[in-house]
């Protein structure tokens, strides 16, 4: 019986066996020239996980004759480190060259990553980082100037077709057409799962067909793609606040399930919306904003998972509603305006008044407990005289 995942006993070996990213491994492309040079250079590998970067490290390390050392960043220590580069520079005084592959690059922290900054600026290591979040804010700017940053998409639906059919070929298991069909689409872009999910189906079939229900059940405890700390988090909320703004309600819809399946805080979102109902509806309805601050308190009171219903109703409302950022935008003006103005005195007919002597100076003159009064000197100091900011 494999002692190997499947997914790593198929791991293919050559770039003429990898499935997809052929923006990066099509001919002429980046990691082909790298190949066929026999000429490797630092690389940040950016991508969710399952697209392939650890296979491409390999490949690289493989067809350029390059020793290759692999650390996660999970497991690895200082003395690890201190090893790797004692390897890498025996190697370089035999004339040979050292990969270093770094997987889950991002959690290693800027004093880590700091001690591979001399070795990669002397070649003494060729680092290629993997990570799945944004290397903008996870890597240190030093390594990213001295590497290229190369950006893997999820597979496609076809492509993991394709990878399925190739590894039920391989392994001899039985997969009808839908199944497949079923298995790709609930894979979420990542080879790893869909290997994992079809050699799953296979133990339990016990020889016989997989069927689209055994697909079901194996893939069913797939979590999202998305991690709250992470930059997938803050491009989803950044497409449902859009997607309200743009009055897409279905969209927003769509956004917000997906926050919540992955486990988001059901406040995060609230929050997200009460401050939407001010910023982007503010004057042209104002009632958003009882609807928002209403749906914030019943999320606190009701909780997961009844609260979605309120979620979903606030979203729906948001969206539709029309959009103004008047307010919004006067408020920034009047920032700007306080910074450039701060020390404007307060007009007297507009100052407090509580003693005699107040009056007599002026203090409150004019001003009369009227609604809708306008006092005659204006409401602003003199310098703003004029300035309005709803104009």
């Amino acid at each position: 019986m494999p002692t190997q995942p499947l997914a790593e006993r198929l791991r293919p070996t050559s770039l003429k066996e990898v499935v997809g990213q052929l923006h990066l491994v099509g001919g002429g492309k980046i990691i082909d020239q790298i190949i066929r040079q026999k000429q490797p250079t630092s690389l940040i590998l950016w991508g969710p996980p399952g697209t392939g970067k650890t296979t491409l490290a390999r490949i690289i390390a493989r067809e350029t004759g390059a020793e290759f050392i692999e650390l996660s960043a999970l497991t690895a220590g200082k003395a690890d480190v201190v090893k790797t580069v004692e390897r890498a520079e025996q190697n370089r005084r035999l004339g040979l060259t050292t990969i270093l592959f770094v997987d889950e690059i991002h959690r290693f922290n800027k004093a880590q990553q700091d001690a591979f900054l001399p070795h990669v600026e002397d070649g003494t290591i060729i680092l290629i980082g993997a990570t799945t979040e944004n290397p903008s804010f996870e890597v240190i700017n030093p390594l990213l100037s001295r590497a290229r940053v190369l950006v893997l998409e999820p597979l496609t639906k076809d492509e993991l077709t394709a990878i399925i059919k190739q590894a039920a070929k391989s392994e001899k298991i039985k997969i009808p057409g839908k199944a497949v069909n079923l298995l790709a689409e609930l894979s979420g872009g990542d080879a790893r799962v869909a290997l994992g999910n079809l050699e799953l189906a296979a133990q339990l079939a016990k020889g016989a067909p997989i069927t689209p229900q055994l697909v079901e059940t194996v893939a069913q405890n797939r979590l999202p793609g998305y991690d709250k700390n992470g930059e997938q988090h803050y491009n989803i909320i950044s497409a449902f606040i859009k997607s309200m703004r743009g009055g897409d309600a279905t969209a927003a819809l769509y956004y917000m399930a997906r926050m919540l399946q992955a486990g988001e805080d059901p406040k995060f979102i609230a929050r997200r919306m009460v401050v939407f109902a001010s910023e982007d509806i503010g004057l042209a309805a104002p009632a958003a904003l009882n609807v928002a601050v209403s749906t914030f308190l019943a999320v606190e009171r009701i909780g997961m998972p009844e609260c979605v219903i309120n979620l979903s109703h606030c979203a729906a409302v948001l969206a539709k509603s029309p959009k103004s950022r008047q307010s919004y935008d006067a408020w920034g003006q009047a920032q700007a305006l306080a910074k450039q103005c701060p020390d404007l005195p307060v007009p007297l007919g507009l100052r407090n008044a509580p003693t005699k002597l107040m009056k007599d100076l002026g203090y409150g003159k004019g001003a009369k407990w009227t609604a809708g009064y306008k006092h005659p000197d204006g409401f602003l100091p003199p310098e703003l005289a004029g300035t309005d900011l709803f104009a």
